[in-house]
């Protein structure tokens, strides 16, 4: 299909939902599209850390920031997960030694989130 059939295609009239199925589709894609990921599994710098918590935590977003910090698209989720879950929850689970985890609480605290 040509980029103007799709054009064409699109400019008709089509539900909410069709176009629902359509974003998501295409999020996917690219989600599951290769970028380069050269950072995956490095650690992450405080500077690092207040960038990715300055952003709504959308998929959107998470996307972007995985593009832009050449990181999975999991690990800008976790960042968010793990900076909104409470103390009491990391203390009973099996990461509350867990160095990321405590930087990523630290980063929260001193950008003044409130979950």
């Amino acid at each position: 299909m040509k980029r103007i059939d799709l054009f064409e295609l699109l400019d008709n009239e089509i539900g909410v939902e069709q176009k629902k199925w359509v974003e998501d589709w295409l999020f996917e894609k690219e989600k599951n599209g290769d970028w380069d990921q050269s950072n995956k599994g490095k650690s992450w710098t405080d500077e690092e850390l207040k960038v990715v918590l300055s952003f709504a935590p959308t998929k959107e977003n998470c996307l972007l920031l995985a593009k832009a910090f050449k990181r999975g698209y999991g690990s800008i989720e976790q960042i968010f997960r793990w900076a909104t879950t409470d103390m009491q929850t990391i203390k009973n689970s099996d990461r509350k030694d867990d160095a990321f985890v405590l930087q990523v609480k630290r980063i929260y605290k001193e950008m003044g989130w409130r979950a």
